[in-house]
Parts: structure tokens; sequence; C-alpha cells
């Protein structure tokens, strides 16, 4: 049997960002920076049923960061999540094209990436492969809320998360 490209037969692209984990002090500043508003809007998370709280950032190509928290609700399906909250920020001021998102929120033993609904959410916002990088969130209420240099982060991409997503292609 041959293989065969699957990108020529779908249409459907494929992650050309390596999955790796890195240190905190690794990262670029950009990246730093993304994860420190992720940190700090999480802090303002309406989470009275799950006590999760979760931050995203999302940086626009023209450099601009959005940031969301998630908000629940008591029937549930009306909440929104963090990754969803700051990409709508974004699109209701104009912003539609990404160059990085951050997701934090603090599982002891565990990364936290987007859930489905915002995997495919992210991905409408994906012309090209996005990086997403995801990490433990920082507790406390300080002003500066940031990780440290010792601190992993999972460093991925939308087309890793959501392989074969579904695409609108015209």
């Amino acid at each position: 049997m041959d293989i065969v490209d699957t990108t020529k037969v779908t249409g459907l692209k494929k992650a050309n960002i390596p999955e790796t984990i890195k240190l905190y002090q690794d990262l670029d500043d950009d990246s730093k920076e993304l994860l420190r508003c992720a940190n700090k809007v999480r802090q303002n998370a309406y989470v009275p049923y799950s006590n999760f709280k979760v931050g995203a950032a999302f940086r626009t190509k023209c450099g601009r960061i959005f940031s969301g928290c998630n908000v629940e609700n008591a029937a549930f399906t009306p909440g929104s999540c963090a990754e969803r909250t700051a990409l709508c920020k974004a699109v209701s001021e104009g912003f539609r094209e990404f160059s990085a998102g951050a997701v934090v929120a603090y599982q002891e033993d565990a990364f936290t990436p987007p859930c489905g609904v915002c995997r495919q959410f992210i991905m409408e916002f994906a012309a090209d492969d996005l990086p997403i990088y995801v990490t433990k969130a920082v507790e406390g209420t300080t002003e500066k809320l940031e990780n440290h240099a010792g601190d992993h982060v999972l460093c991925t991409s939308i087309y890793n998360l959501l392989p074969n997503g579904f695409r609108n292609f015209k």
C-alpha cells in the first residue's frame, strides 16, 4: 500500500510546530508576556460552581494582546471558556488574525489545554498553525503574576491540539 499525503487529498493542513515542553526561563519575552496576561486575567474568573479558574491570552498579528477568563452560569452550557472570551473580545474589536495564544489553569499534576469546543473555536482563526503555550497558573494575588524560571510550559499548536480539525475551505 502506498503512503498518501493526506494534505493533498483532504485539504487539511498538518502541524508544522513541534510539540515540546520547555522551561519558562527558556521562552522568549513575547511568550512570557502572554502567559503573564493569562495568569493575571485568570484572577477575574467567575467560577462559583467549579471553582476552576482559567485564563487565556491571544496576541494579534499586529502585536495587541486580548485576554479572557472563564465565566460560569448556573445552567452550565451558557458559560464561556477563557479562550473563547479572549478571542471574542479581539473579534469584537476588529481583530481576526493571531500569532500566538496562552492558557493557564491550575491542576496539580497536569497541564490544562483548551477544551474541544475551544480548539475548534481557535481553529476558526488559524489560517496557519498557531503556537499555544500551556502552563500551570500562578496562585496568589500579587501584582506581577509570573511563572518561575523552572516551571514547565507545554509548547504546542492548534494543529497539534486539533489534528484534521474541521475547516470550511472555499
